[in-house]
């Protein structure tokens, strides 16, 4: 059909799980090292993500690169029945166990039996549980006390747990916090920035045998792929395959404007199947895109949401939450009038919370926090940032004058602030609006702290992170020769859909004229300099580094 007409051996974008065609994006990556440290020995390990981020992809990944010397048991469709549970993980791992007599203990004692003598063997065992978040406090209660099964070198059961956000709210109950100290190692996939969208379908197109020099997916189409599903690998799955058909009933070799609307146009959806967290959204806030582009939207996410079941739960921090689309700011914030950090308006249906809960009072451990909600692995061993100099991820210290500067900004932070009793305390923000801040409180969890209260607090210092182009050390001006140019052209060149960049490594007055142009549009003053402030902007456009959560 199609697969002949673009060069293809085969669908590029089936929804049927193929490691084959698993996008390693650096925190696919990370992803996959996390379960394999997990089955290598590292006790208790987590992998969360929204639905249709690639979990499952990874797993089946996972099975591929298990060690000969590793015996699995997987538990696809968890029950809450901690004895039903235990019954399963031993029908998987062949363990027998007398069926006349099923209880706790029993079932606890045959799989001891079975772990220690797969323990002299030489072999490991593994438990994984897939969809975890269906499990009960109970039933994962339990699970934790098959860890206490050790010698006194090692434990006898490694344990993977897989499952969407809202593993992350079950695990911080306070009756699982035992459970929750054990994980040793913690991932979460997110949604697909821009970039990684146009490398995905690169990929699969590639794998799929599609002809050297063929790409029926310009970059404005590729954009509004990436508007459409959020970054969400399932969904663009479904709209390129649609797209594809779509350009072959037409007989053109290029997804174009018209095709893309007629692939929205095909895919079946209802409302009331969508999530509560897209049903209540604030529509305004798009404003940038039309009404038929978020109808599309929303069924394309309605058709993948309604196979399993009833909406889930609001995403915690720091689970990046399903969008829609993206629109960038075009204009700079309007100045408030001081006092400077005062909330910008009286205060409606505050939600309170006890700044105890919020507060922090050592340094690193508040950018220890800020750099785990971001999704950073670190360890205690060194300073936090240290370990994120290879990736090019800067740390920085600012001083700002009010929450529309931190707003400019735009990047999740540690406040530093002064108590009442005139200590230095600390806290992170991941969210703001007009009146409220939204804080990670001491056990990760999210909540919203009014500005009135936070405001009196604030010294105007904050610490905060952004990915740093390879090259960059100064500002640069024109006639100077950089990486950072290079880098800097090369994306313009692919917001601005041209074929080759303005220049390649000197800063001319072709690319100094698009420097200003973008810094209008952004809001910043338009100097024509490569300043942080610059840089900063164009990694929001391309979605390479996480900005605040806007409340409003």
């Amino acid at each position: 059909m199609y697969h002949n007409y673009f060069g293809l051996k085969e669908q590029a974008f089936s929804i049927a799980v193929n490691p084959r065609y698993l996008y390693m994006s650096q925190q696919h990556k990370e992803a996959l090292a996390h379960l394999l440290y997990g089955v290598k020995g590292g006790g208790f390990v987590l992998l969360s993500g929204e639905v249709g981020t690639g979990k499952t992809t990874i797993i089946r990944c996972l099975l591929e690169q298990l060690p000969e010397n590793t015996d699995i048991a997987i538990i696809m469709n968890p029950m809450d029945d901690a004895i039903h549970m235990l019954a399963t993980i031993c029908e998987e791992l062949s363990v027998g166990y007398d069926k006349t007599n099923i209880d706790v203990k029993s079932l606890t004692d045959s799989l001891n039996a079975y772990l220690l003598e797969n323990h002299r063997n030489g072999r490991n065992t593994v438990l994984l549980i897939d969809e975890a978040q269906r499990l009960s406090a109970e039933a994962l209660e339990q699970i934790r006390l098959l860890t206490n099964l050790e010698t006194t070198t090692q434990k006898l059961l490694q344990i993977i747990l897989v499952g969407q956000p809202e593993l992350n709210d079950l695990l911080a109950q306070p009756r699982l916090r035992q459970l929750s100290q054990r994980i040793t190692a913690r991932f979460h996939l997110t949604p697909l920035t821009l970039l990684e969208t146009q490398a995905y379908i690169a990929h699969r197109l590639e794998v799929a045998g599609m002809p050297e020099g063929r790409n029926p997916f310009p970059a404005l189409i590729v954009r509004k792929i990436h508007r459409f599903t959020g970054g969400i690998p399932r969904l663009i799955n479904i709209v390129c395959e649609r797209t594809l058909i779509g350009a072959y009933g037409h007989n053109k070799p290029v997804i174009d404007n018209q095709i893309f609307k007629l692939a929205c146009s095909e895919v079946a959806g209802s409302m009331e199947y969508l999530p509560a967290r897209l049903r209540n959204l604030d529509w305004r806030l798009l404003g940038g895109i039309t009404a038929a582009v978020m109808v599309c939207t929303l069924m394309i996410y309605a058709l993948f949401v309604r196979p399993n079941g009833a909406p889930q739960a609001v995403v915690q921090a720091p689970a990046a939450p399903v969008v829609v689309a993206t629109v960038t700011p075009s204009a700079a914030p309007t100045p408030i009038p001081a006092p400077s950090l005062a909330p910008r308006r009286e205060a409606t249906n505050p939600e309170l919370a006890d700044p105890s809960s919020y507060l922090i009072e050592s340094y690193t451990e508040a950018q220890a926090k800020l750099l785990r909600s971001l999704g950073y692995r670190i360890s205690y061993d060194t300073h936090p940032c240290w370990e994120l100099t290879a990736k090019r991820i800067e740390c920085t210290q600012a001083t700002l004058e009010t929450w529309d500067a931190l707003e400019t900004l735009n990047r999740p932070s540690v406040l530093i602030l002064t108590t009442p009793q005139r200590f230095t305390s600390h806290a992170v923000i991941i969210g703001l609006g007009q009146t409220h801040a939204e804080l990670l409180d001491t056990s990760g969890n999210s909540v919203r702290v009014p500005l009135s209260e936070l405001g009196p607090l604030w010294t105007g210092r904050v610490f905060y992170l952004w990915t740093k182009p390879k090259g960059f050390n100064e500002p640069l001006v024109l006639g100077q020769r950089s990486g950072t140019v290079k880098w800097l052209a090369e994306q313009f060149a692919f917001i601005d859909e041209r074929d080759t960049p303005l220049t390649t490594t000197r800063f001319n007055s072709t690319l100094q004229e698009r420097v200003k142009i973008f810094q209008r549009n952004q809001g910043l003053k338009d100097d024509g300099i490569i300043g942080e402030q610059t840089l900063m902007k164009v990694n929001e456009v391309l979605g390479i580094d996480k900005t605040l959560k806007r409340l409003d």
